[in-house]
Formats: structure tokens, sequence, C-alpha cells
């Protein structure tokens, strides 16, 4: 696993082919690792140990608060020139620690429990940010630029169907081992795992992956290398974009788990089919998104896919009225294919956008930069969402449609908020703002964001059309594509 990984002058088209599939199956593994350790799982498993609120809060921003460790990383990788010997070596020991967590409620006493939890999980967090500082500057040298945008939206889609499936495999799992094991601390411990062992099979096949010889050093100070970004006009944009988008998102994200779980009362295998649906609908639409990021560019794509996802938390508070009703379940349905439609083209086109921005050979600090940032962001909006969630659980506001009569008295609730329904209403707006400093971000190649919901729109009717020629059935193509339209006018 460690034999070859010094950088080579020159790296030759057979080897970047091979590096590329091994990069490909690099993606799969830490996917599956992702699905398995993350998400409802990880929030599932922290609720048995009896996490609170803030104890959730704090678990999303273990990850970005890591990020800040991007600065004595940008100083290690100038220093050694060795970034993949960093990624692999960090990789490797980060991904051992999902040993220790999947066996915690095993050989802990359970008021050491969630501090361990916390405490192994920014060990892996810290050791992923110093490899995604080394991985990313990597990749902006090995992977040629004119198919960036397509081999990550395949390497994207390839990971996500695979972990897709195995998410719902998993998901079922866990209810029948619930239902014939008692409760289901078990089954986390098998999925965690499972996951770490995909993890440390990625770390070997990173490995296998060639790294150009980074540019001579510019013998340039830290702290000058950090100001280079904000002294950038263009990138400093980028990163108030980043930034305010990565707040928006990481006040609500982190509690679409615990909604369902705890206020919709969903079953594991339904929130986790939920899931899939979305990542299945991802990956119909990742290739799509590509490919029109490389037609156009990275920013046109976001200004037409950011607005679909915002729009998807904002149905999340009218799934309730006030408890589960008769559209709980479409409306779920429609928020999960809006969150894989619109992620597709935000994930994608917000890491490539970076990457294009970032001048090549000096790529590091800029790209340590942007994830510091964006790191920032999403570390203080989920500790204040936690904390907001505990102020708002015993807050409610409420408007109803009375029709009083000499017979009747009927009462239509029209809307109804309370608990966890503020933060999705507050992320909206935030993320409304985020897309207005989109604005000011330029990029090569950049079109109004109509010209890419037509191009959009007529990829997937000539998808639908190679699927079926009923009428009908191409039809129902103009249904949210009049949405997205309609929402996007309105932004």
């Amino acid at each position: 696993m460690f034999g070859r990984i010094k950088p080579q002058e020159h790296i030759d088209e057979v080897q970047t082919a091979r590096g590329l599939h091994s990069l490909m199956i690099d993606g799969v593994c830490s996917q599956v690792m992702g699905v398995l350790n993350g998400g409802a799982f990880l929030i599932a498993f922290a609720l048995l140990m009896g996490a609170s609120n803030v104890v959730i809060g704090l678990l999303a921003a273990i990850g970005p608060l890591t990020q800040i460790l991007q600065i004595p990383a940008i100083a290690l990788v100038n220093k050694t020139r060795h970034r993949k010997a960093l990624v692999v070596l960090s990789s490797f020991a980060g991904r051992l620690f999902w040993i220790l967590i999947a066996l915690l409620p095993w050989f802990f006493p359970t008021e050491l429990q969630i501090p361990l939890f916390l405490a192994a999980l920014f060990i892996y967090f810290g050791l992923g940010a110093i490899s995604g500082c080394a991985f990313n500057s990597w990749m902006r040298d090995f992977i040629p630029e004119n198919i960036m945008g397509s081999y990550f939206a395949k390497r994207m889609a390839v990971s996500i169907a695979v972990g897709a499936v195995l998410s719902l495999g998993a998901g079922a799992g866990v209810d029948l081992y619930k239902k014939y094991m008692g409760a289901e601390t078990g089954a986390y411990t098998i999925i965690f795992l499972i996951g770490g062992a995909a993890g440390l099979l990625g770390a070997f096949f990173l490995s296998r992956i060639p790294e150009p010889k980074m540019a001579p050093a510019s013998g340039e100070s830290l702290l000058k290398l950090l100001a280079a970004p904000f002294h950038n006009h263009n990138f400093r944009q980028l990163l108030a974009f980043l930034g305010s988008w990565n707040f928006a998102v990481n006040l609500a994200g982190p509690f679409f788990a615990v909604y369902m779980l705890t206020r919709l009362n969903q079953s594991m295998t339904v929130i986790l089919g939920l899931s899939v649906l979305s990542q299945l609908v991802n990956v119909a639409f990742l290739r799509l998104w590509g490919k029109l990021a490389d037609r156009f560019s990275n920013k046109s794509v976001l200004a037409a896919s950011g607005p679909m996802f915002i729009l998807s938390i904002l149905i999340w508070p009218f799934t309730t009225m006030p408890e589960s009703y008769f559209l709980t379940f479409p409306l779920l349905v429609i928020i999960h294919i809006l969150a894989g439609i619109s992620t597709a083209g935000v994930t994608l086109c917000a890491g490539n956008i970076a990457l294009k921005a970032a001048p090549k050979g000096a790529a590091t600090a800029y790209l340590a930069t942007n994830a510091l940032v964006s790191g920032i962001a999403a570390t203080v909006a989920p500790i204040l969402a936690g904390i907001s969630a505990d102020w708002f659980a015993d807050r409610e506001l409420s408007l109803t449609l009375r029709w009083l009569s000499p017979t009747s008295d009927f009462i239509l609730p029209a809307v109804s908020l309370r608990g966890l329904d503020f933060l999705f209403i507050l992320s909206f707006i935030l993320g409304l703002y985020a897309l207005h400093r989109l604005a000011m971000v330029i990029e090569e190649g950049e079109v109004a964001e109509q010209v890419v919901l037509n191009e959009f729109y007529g990829e997937v009717r000539k998808a639908v059309k190679h699927v079926s020629n009923v009428a009908g059935m191409r039809h129902l193509t103009y249904f949210p594509y009049s949405i997205i339209r309609g929402v996007r006018m309105f932004l």
C-alpha cells in the first residue's frame, strides 16, 4: 500500500487512465463509508446513546470545525511536497477510528459513550481535513481540466448508485434486527465496521494514483499564502457565496433525519428508501449537470440548481399540519426528488468552481482557504441550529381558516410552524441571500441561468422520449419544469 507514493516528473496517458480508474474505485469506497457511517445511521446511533439536539448540532459541526486544520496542512503540504503520502497515511489512520466508534456501546460505560463518540469523530474528521487539503491540490494538478466536470460527475454517479443500494439494504437490516433482536445497537456496530473496512480499501486505491510533482515553492510565508485568496477579488466573491451557502444549508440539513424520526415517526426503512430515491435521482442528473457545466460554466449550473434545493427546504414545514396528514408522504417524495436533482448540480459545481478558480500551481492555499471559510460557516450553523431547536421546541406559530355557520364550525389549519420548522424557514431565507452572492462571481463561459434551464429541460424531454412515446408521459415533464421556472422568476 505504501510502496510507491513519491511524486512523478512525468505521467503518461496510460498512467493517467489507470489513476482515474483507481480514483473511481476510491470514490465508490468512500461513498460506501459515507452512507453507512453517516447520515441517518449516525444520527440514530447517537440518539440511541442519549444525544440531545445540541449534541446532534455538534455532531454536524465537527466535520466543518476540523477544517481549521487546513491551515497547518497548507504548511505541511508545502514543506513535504508529498501530497499523495499525506492523503494515504492520514486517510488510513483516520478511518481506523470507526472500529472504536462501532464498539463504543459494548465496551464503555454509558456516561463516556457520547464524549468518546465526539472525540473519535473529531480525530477522524481532523485527519480527513489534512487529507482533503492535500487531495484537492493533488487532483487539481492530476485530472485534465477539459474533462474535470464530466469525470467528477461520472465518479459521483457511480459512487452514489452503489451507496444507495447498500444504504437501502442496511436500513432494512436495521429494522429487521430491531424486530427480531430488540435494540438495534448491534446492527449499527456491524454497519459501521463494514463502512470502515470500505474506507480502508479506498485508501489502498488512493495509493495507486500517480501524483504530479508540485511546482517549485514560492518561498512566501504561510500568512501571505492564506492572504492571497482574499486579495483575489473574484475568489473573494466566491468565498462569500460558498460561505453563506454552507451556512444556510447546514442550518437545516443536519435535522432532516431527526425531523423524520421524531416528528413524523417514520421507520428507518422509509427514511433510507426516500434517501435512496433522492440518490437515484441524483445519479440520473449528475451527468446532465456535468455536461452543462463543461459546456457553459459551473456558475450557470449553480444558478439553475441552487433555487431548486432551497425550494426543497421550504417544503419541509408543510409536511405537518400540525402533525402528519395525508399529504405528508407525497410531500416527502417531492422534497427528496427536488433535492436529488438539485444537489447533483450544487455538489458537483460548488467543488469544481473552486478548483477552476484556484490558480494552477498555487491551488493548495486557495482550496484550503475555501475549505476553511466553508468549514467555519458549516460549523457555526448546526451549533446555532441545535441551540435554537431547543428554544423553538416550545414555540408555535399557526394560521387557521375558520368557517362558522349556524350549523357548523369548521377549522382548517393553513400554516402551523413549531420546533424545527422555524429553522427550515430561516435556512430558505439565507439560501436566497447566498444565491444573491453567487451573482457577483465571474467565471469564464457563464451564461444566463435561463439558458441552462432551457438546455436542462430539453435534455430531460429527450431522455423521456426515449423511455416512452406516450404523450401523457412526456407532458409530465412540464409540471416540475414549470415550477422551477416560476421559482427562478420569483427569486
